[in-house]
């Protein structure tokens, strides 16, 4: 069994236009320093934007998606700011202090939020906390994904544009995205992630 290992961030936001959108930021992986945005349209439509032929390849392998696109990918962090340019897509968002479980993510040793055994440990409380969270699961292509998350912000503004058309203010995730077996969480936030992918 082979275990590929991706580390960096996630972040989850709805638009008041029903576009939901998900940014997976890893400055470590198995393909270099990659980013890569999953979109799901009010209509259901399942889009990938991905900055490497290989990675869309692979995150199309393990997500379900009705189109994959090979686009320029550029995150940009300046202290709480994030700016993400994806194609025609332009994202902005800013993060907010963590909560109470940003709180208790961040008191346990990332050797131990990172291990499958903690992971699986959590996985129901996560889901009771976070409907439509899972911190584990199956995947495409027999599979398996580990999230080993070890801190949380929420997300506290956004603006997001499509072809240069306003995809609408910043909203909760809902409905969840239907990319994989779980989604982020509903009100828009970061997390700190380490993903284990076994196959």
């Amino acid at each position: 069994m082979t275990a590929l290992r991706f580390d960096g961030w996630i972040a989850g936001v709805g638009t008041a236009g029903g576009t939901r959108l998900v940014l997976g930021h890893w400055p470590r992986s198995p393909f270099g320093p990659v980013s890569d945005v999953m979109l799901e349209r009010p209509d259901g439509h399942r889009l990938l934007l991905a900055g490497t032929p290989a990675l869309a390849e692979f995150v199309a392998a393990t997500y379900r998606f009705d189109d994959v696109q090979v686009v320029a990918v550029s995150v940009v962090r300046s202290g709480t700011n994030w700016a993400v340019d994806a194609g025609p897509l332009r994202l902005r968002f800013a993060t907010g202090r963590r909560g109470l479980l940003g709180g208790l993510l961040r008191c346990v040793p990332p050797v131990v939020a990172r291990h499958p055994w903690w992971i699986a440990a959590i996985d129901r409380p996560a889901r009771l906390l976070q409907p439509g969270v899972r911190t584990h699961g199956s995947a495409g292509n027999g599979r398996h994904e580990w999230y080993g998350v070890q801190d949380l912000h929420r997300i506290t503004a956004a603006t997001a544009t499509w072809d240069g058309t306003d995809l609408g203010g910043l909203t909760d995730v809902d409905p969840p995205v239907r990319f994989g077996f779980g989604s982020t969480p509903r009100a828009p936030s970061l997390a700190r992630v380490t993903t284990r992918i076994t196959m």
